[in-house]
């Protein structure tokens, strides 16, 4: 298939309240089996919550704590010829790092013990904000992962 014409790049909408794409980026990663005003509910039940405990802009928090958890190198898995397989660090690209900043925030919010996804949202942008929490161990992991391998970087 040819491939003659550079792709589109398609930018990402904005949402109807806050009118900010980083928000819909993370309504978007919360979204399941499409139901996208449930994640809507979820982020702005959040951003309340984050409002009443820190009594800041709640967006200046999001920005903060995806800021925080943003990686700067990661690791990678290659083969060599042996067969043999090596973890290689990489330099990981902004986009690509505000991905994996909202996959990581999602994640260590999931695995807290509250019912309430809202407030278990709230308190683990707060908690990354702040320096702390499941999604920063998570960042400070990749991170001694790739400085332990940087020896491996030839690989690559």
């Amino acid at each position: 298939m040819s491939r003659r014409g550079t792709a589109e790049k398609r930018t990402a909408k904005s949402d109807p309240i806050f009118r900010n794409r980083l928000v819909n980026m993370v309504v978007n990663r919360i979204l399941k089996d499409g139901k996208k005003s449930l994640a809507y509910q979820i982020l702005y039940r959040a951003v309340k919550k984050i409002q009443q405990k820190t009594e800041t802009n709640p967006l200046l928090v999001l920005r903060q704590a995806i800021r925080r958890v943003t990686p700067n190198i990661g690791v990678k898995t290659r083969r060599n010829k042996k067969g043999s397989t090596r973890k290689v660090s990489i330099e990981i690209g902004s986009k690509q790092g505000r991905a994996l900043a909202i996959r990581w925030l999602l994640e260590a919010s999931q695995k807290r013990p509250v019912r309430n996804m809202a407030f278990k949202l709230s308190s683990e942008l707060v908690d990354a904000a702040k320096g702390s929490g499941g999604a920063i161990r998570k960042k400070e992991a990749t991170h001694r992962m790739a400085e332990a391998n940087r020896a491996l970087a030839h690989f690559r």
